[in-house]
C-alpha cells in the first residue's frame, strides 16, 4: 500500500496529533508489515510513538476504529494511547515497542518465548461490545461440511500470526497489528502459528510438538484442529486465487503439509 509520509499530512491533522505527543521532531515511515495509508514512528521529546491511520472518509476507516477498541483488550498488544480525527484523517497512536521480528526456525531461541506468548494470548476474552464476525462465519463455506461448530469460541484471536506482526523484546514476544482479530477458539492463534513454523523449516510433526506445549492447544479436540487445518488451507488458496501474491505459495504449501499430516496421523 502506498504510504503517506507524516510531513504530507494536512497541518490540522499534525496539530491534532501533537496535542497528544508534543512537538514531533522527526518521523520514519514503516517499510513493511502494516497495511495502512500512514504508518510511522514519531520522535518526540517524551519518546517514540507509533502512529497508523487513513483518510477519515476511506472505506477502511472503520477497521482502525475497531482495531483500537480490540487492542485495549488484547494481551501482549501495544498500549492504545489516543485517537485523533482532524484534517480529513483518522490517526491512532500506540505504544512504541522496540524489538525485532523473531526467528521461527528450528533451534531458534525465540521459540520458547513464542510458546509463552501463545499461552498468554489464549487467555484473552473477546470484548463483547465489539461486533465482528466470528471465525466460523468469516471462513463460511471453506470449512469442511458439518464442522463449523468446531471453530466456535469467544476468545480474542489475532488471526495473522506472521513473524512480521511479532516483536521479540527483552520481556518476551509482543503482537502488533490487530486489525484482523475476531472471536474464535482459545487455541486458534496457536493453530495459526503451526503453518508459520512449517514455513520456517519445521516438519509438521515438529510444529505440532511445539504447539502442544500451549495448554489451550493441547486441550483442543483433535477433530477441531483437523477441521481448522483443512479450512485454513482452503482459505489461503482462495485468497491466492482472488489476489495472487508472490509470498503466498510457500505459505499455502506449509498449510497443505499440515493438513495432510493431520489427515494421515490423527484419527
Amino acid at each position: 500500500m502506498e504510504r503517506t509520509p507524516w510531513q504530507e499530512l494536512p497541518p490540522a491533522a499534525r496539530r491534532a496529533v501533537e496535542a497528544y505527543t508534543g512537538t514531533v521532531e522527526g518521523a520514519e515511515s514503516a517499510d513493511k508489515g502494516v497495511m495502512s495509508h500512514l504508518a510511522c514512528t514519531l520522535r518526540t521529546a517524551s519518546g517514540p510513538v507509533f502512529v497508523k491511520g487513513t483518510r477519515a472518509d476511506d472505506t477502511s476507516a472503520w477497521v482502525y476504529r475497531i482495531e483500537a477498541r480490540v487492542t485495549e483488550h488484547a494481551l501482549l498488544a501495544p498500549r492504545l494511547l489516543w485517537q485523533a480525527e482532524a484534517g480529513g484523517w483518522l490517526l491512532v497512536g500506540y505504544e512504541y515497542i522496540p524489538g525485532r521480528h523473531p526467528d521461527l526456525a528450528p533451534g531458534s531461541a525465540d521459540l520458547g518465548p513464542l510458546v509463552d506468548a501463545l499461552g498468554v494470548m489464549s487467555a484473552a476474552d473477546w470484548p463483547e461490545e465489539v461486533g465482528k464476525k466470528p471465525l466460523p462465519v468469516r471462513w463460511g463455506s471453506l470449512i469442511p461440511d458439518g464442522r463449523a461448530h468446531h471453530l466456535a469460541g469467544r476468545a480474542l484471536v489475532h488471526t495473522d500470526m506472521s513473524p512480521l506482526n511479532m516483536l521479540a523484546t527483552a520481556n518476551g514476544i509482543r503482537l502488533v497489528d490487530w486489525a484482523l482479530a475476531c472471536p474464535g477458539p482459545d487455541w486458534a492463534d496457536t493453530a495459526f502459528t503451526v503453518p508459520r513454523l512449517i514455513h520456517a523449516g519445521h516438519t509438521a510433526e515438529q510444529a505440532e510438538a511445539l504447539a502442544r506445549r500451549v495448554p489451550a492447544y493441547r486441550g483442543a479436540s483433535p477433530a477441531a484442529v483437523s477441521a481448522f487445518a483443512s479450512a485454513l488451507h482452503a482459505v489461503w488458496e482462495s485468497r491466492e486465487r482472488a489476489d495472487p501474491l508472490p509470498h503466498r505459495a510457500a505459505l499455502i504449501a506449509a498449510a497443505a503439509a499440515w493438513a495432510q499430516y493431520r489427515a494421515l496421523t490423527v484419527a
